[in-house]
């Protein structure tokens, strides 16, 4: 997910006292998104640099000083680590995928795509539950759900960005039934072959998507009064803003080899009134 364009920075949804947590894990994640993936660096330097990052991350859990090379980004960090003893395996997690982001242009199939997905976006949701308290194994599981399917979704709306850059996340074993050729893919071809093969794994999407239907009002409930509301509420308007891109994406249909959908702010309308509703 670029820049973490779903993850609820700091919202005035979020309890005050967790505000400062959420902000410290969306910078680090951002920053090293960042060195993975901005400038011109060669991938070698982009792994150095993600490295270096890591032994930051690891001297600080520890309160040693690190390279110095990103105060901004310990100095929040540190606090956090020790306040929610946050698991350093999920940041760990994040790195790895950014790693991978630097030397990996290519998934053979749905199950490296989605270990991909274990450890770029599934940590996101895990961080956020720890930092409220929730450990159930079944809310654990419905958040992966979400979050996987955010990335998906991130994956198929910005494959006009992401392929020109030299990387194609649909898996290549789905190209040969669709239809799709490599070649299809680079020169950007919208045609019912490549439709169907991104209505395809939109479908897959929507379907890790609501099978993380209840997470809210399992938060709501072990949150419970205010607290559970407002993170129940949070956590729909994430989830409405997925499935609104879904929507996008089937209206115009599936045509996101030559279109990259957004939302406006009446879609934000939209997505606020149907968190009320659900």
């Amino acid at each position: 997910m670029k820049h973490y364009e779903n993850f609820p920075v700091a919202s005035l949804l979020c309890p005050p006292a967790l505000r400062p947590a959420i902000t410290a894990i969306y910078w680090f994640a951002r920053t090293a998104d960042d060195l993975a993936d901005e400038g011109d660096a060669t991938p070698s330097v982009r792994l150095a640099d993600l490295a270096t990052f890591h032994a930051d991350l690891l001297a600080c859990s520890q309160g040693r000083p690190g390279s110095g090379r990103w105060p901004a980004v310990f100095e929040r960090l540190g606090p956090v680590l020790s306040q929610f003893k946050l698991p350093l395996n999920l940041l760990a997690d994040l790195l790895s995928a950014f790693a991978q982001d630097t030397t990996q242009t290519r998934y053979a199939d749905q199950a490296e795509l989605l270990d991909y997905c274990r450890r770029s976006a599934n940590p996101v949701g895990r961080l956020l539950l720890h930092l409220f308290d929730v450990t159930d194994a079944t809310a654990l599981a419905m958040s992966d759900h979400i979050c996987t399917a955010l990335q998906l979704i991130n994956f198929w709306q910005d494959l006009s960005v992401d392929i020109p850059r030299g990387r194609i996340y649909l898996p290549q074993d789905a190209w040969g039934p669709s239809g799709v050729t490599q070649a299809q893919l680079l020169a950007l071809e919208q045609n019912p072959w490549t439709t169907d093969l991104i209505a395809m794994q939109a479908s897959k999407a929507l379907a890790l998507m609501l099978s993380g239907r209840d997470l809210p009002r399992a938060v709501a409930r072990q949150l419970g009064g205010f607290t559970g509301w407002r993170a129940a509420f949070e956590l729909r308007c994430v989830m409405h803003g997925g499935l609104r891109i879904l929507e996008k994406i089937k209206t115009i249909n599936h045509a996101t080899l030559t279109r990259r959908p957004t939302l406006s702010k009446w879609d934000g309308l939209v997505i606020f009134c149907r968190a009320l509703g659900y």
